[in-house]
């Protein structure tokens, strides 16, 4: 028997009203994600791509239709359910890194840790984070201490303190330059391939999207592509 999809989209509009104007943002995207896979969700700019990704993520309220998680639909849940399930299943990388100032990257990376309620020891799963993305030589410095690529690397291993089943990044290379960016990619790549975990990245780079196990490609808020394709890495490999 065939494992559920761990992610589910079905019909999901998104709209917005303004005054007398309503602006359709989404417009019945329909797909699923099995688990383990790599999905570069791409478009131009305006085309929904964020939106969609801010409504996996619980972020938004759909207008209509229905998103499962794990076989759970988010889309009937209370602010207080969707919370637990952002900080258990849902691991989450922006483009402006949204690291807390105040906090070293260490107390960073064990924030959502600490607010999920998940046991164990955090401080020893942060250190190792840290060790995993290069940077347990860093872990006492605070965001303002740190390079853009560290930050990004810091913001990565907070997205894997909770170990989620699902990771959502949205344009995470976006304010790197191209050395710290396939930096990221690859961490990224990395974690997607030992863990399992599934991944969703918003991005527009084509260069970036080939690494991926499928494109979904989105125009004015429709689905206008779809295709499995082998990634770079693996074709790259085979070459060798």
């Amino acid at each position: 028997m065939a494992e559920s999809p761990v992610i589910v989209v079905d019909r999901v509009t998104k709209t917005i009203v303004n005054g007398a104007h309503r602006v359709e943002i989404l417009r019945g995207i329909e797909f699923t994600v099995p688990r383990g896979q790599f999905v570069a969700l791409m478009g131009a700019s305006g085309s929904g791509k964020s939106t969609l990704l801010g409504l996996l993520a619980g972020l938004d309220a759909v207008s209509s239709g229905i998103i499962r998680l794990d076989g759970v639909d988010i889309t009937q849940l209370s602010e207080d359910e969707l919370a637990l399930i952002r900080s258990r299943k849902i691991g989450f990388v922006f483009q402006s890194f949204n690291l807390i100032p105040t906090l070293t990257a260490e107390e960073n990376i064990l924030l959502p840790f600490e607010l999920s309620g998940v046991g164990g020891n955090g401080e020893v799963k942060a250190r190792a984070l840290l060790e995993e993305v290069g940077l347990s030589h860093r872990s006492h410095h605070y965001p303002v201490q740190l390079s853009g690529g560290e930050q990004q690397r810091v913001a990565l291993a907070r997205a894997f303190i909770t170990s989620p089943s699902i990771l959502l990044a949205d344009e995470p290379t976006g304010n790197l330059d191209s050395a710290n960016g396939q930096h990221i990619l690859e961490l990224l790549i990395q974690i997607n391939r030992k863990k399992g975990t599934t991944l969703v990245m918003v991005t527009h780079d084509s260069s970036l999207a080939a690494y991926a196990d499928r494109r979904i490609v989105l125009r004015d808020g429709e689905v206008i592509a779809d295709e499995l394709q082998t990634p770079l890495a693996l074709v790259m490999e085979a070459a060798q």
